[in-house]
């Protein structure tokens, strides 16, 4: 139960941030607002790591396989897509495309097991619902 309030506040603090973000991002530019996003964050986890405990910083370098390390080059990505296609969309439909399209690729690494994820099975109902979303997606578009 709380992994799933867990993802809910998620998604809602998702959304926050890109409508704050692209709002920032008027003023001061894509890159400084994506800059400022990834240095506040920086120092939240710092904070955070220091009143928490003090895992050794050093045991980053024993990360293996090497490409598990860019999840901050794909941290600002993120910022960038969100900022620019709540920019262009709002934030209602840039959030139903975002989740749509986290949906899909989850379960692709899923079915197919990639980056050290345990490989499940292909289930049929999944994808159905997944089409099923997708429909509520052009639904939800219609004018």
């Amino acid at each position: 139960m709380i992994g799933f309030l867990i993802a809910i506040l998620s998604g809602a603090l998702m959304s926050v941030q890109g409508v704050f973000n692209t709002q920032v991002t008027k003023t001061t530019g894509m890159w400084v607002s994506n800059g400022w996003v990834q240095f506040s964050a920086l120092l939240l986890c710092l904070a955070a790591w220091l009143l928490t405990g003090r895992d050794s910083i050093a045991a980053i370098a024993k990360v293996e396989p090497k490409y598990m390390l860019l999840g901050g080059v794909i941290g600002a990505g993120i910022t960038w897509t969100v900022i620019k296609s709540m920019a262009q969309l709002g934030p209602a439909k840039a959030a139903f495309f975002i989740v749509m399209s986290q949906l899909i690729v989850a379960y692709v690494i899923e079915v197919l097991g990639l980056f050290g994820v345990e490989k499940e099975p292909l289930e049929w109902r999944r994808v159905i619902g997944m089409g099923i979303a997708l429909i509520g997606v052009a639904i939800f578009q219609w004018k």
